[in-house]
């Protein structure tokens, strides 16, 4: 058996070395694991199936907690599914209500835009008729 020797030291010449410069990356934000339900469930059967002992290969393997497994069956067991569901938020519009919502915009719009010419109509009928003009009929093509 041999015994190792530390290697030589290097000749400073009287300056002392300076150490490392720190890594200038900055880690954004941590952030927590999220697990989907699927994978959850997953672990909590094979847990389940483990035999005394392997629990915590699995736990070493898939690099969770034992407070995992404890909160995901208590969740299971109380019936609190909300880990389970799909994520919370604003539920998928139907194709049929934003269509039926577009259409009665575009009906206001256009019947404003009826009431409009309406009155520009009624307003040249009376200018006509102080002016004594004659207006042709519409199968005319508004030609006298």
């Amino acid at each position: 058996m041999t015994i190792s020797q530390p290697p030589p030291a290097r000749p400073t010449n009287g300056v002392v070395p300076s150490p490392p410069s720190p890594d200038p990356e900055v880690v954004e934000r941590a952030r927590r694991r999220q697990f989907p339900a699927s994978y959850k469930l997953r672990i909590l059967e094979e847990a389940d199936a483990c035999k005394p002992g392997q629990v915590g290969a699995l736990l070493r393997r898939e690099a969770l907690y034992s407070s995992h497994l404890t909160a995901w069956r208590r969740q299971r067991d109380q019936g609190v599914l909300s880990a389970f569901q799909p994520r919370r938020g604003r539920p998928p519009k139907d194709p049929a209500t934003a269509e039926l919502a577009r259409l009665r915009r575009e009906n206001e719009r256009l019947s404003h835009k009826l009431v409009v010419a309406e009155t520009i109509i009624e307003v040249q009928k009376k200018v006509s008729a102080l002016l004594g003009i004659t207006l042709g009929s519409p199968e005319q093509g508004g030609q006298r």
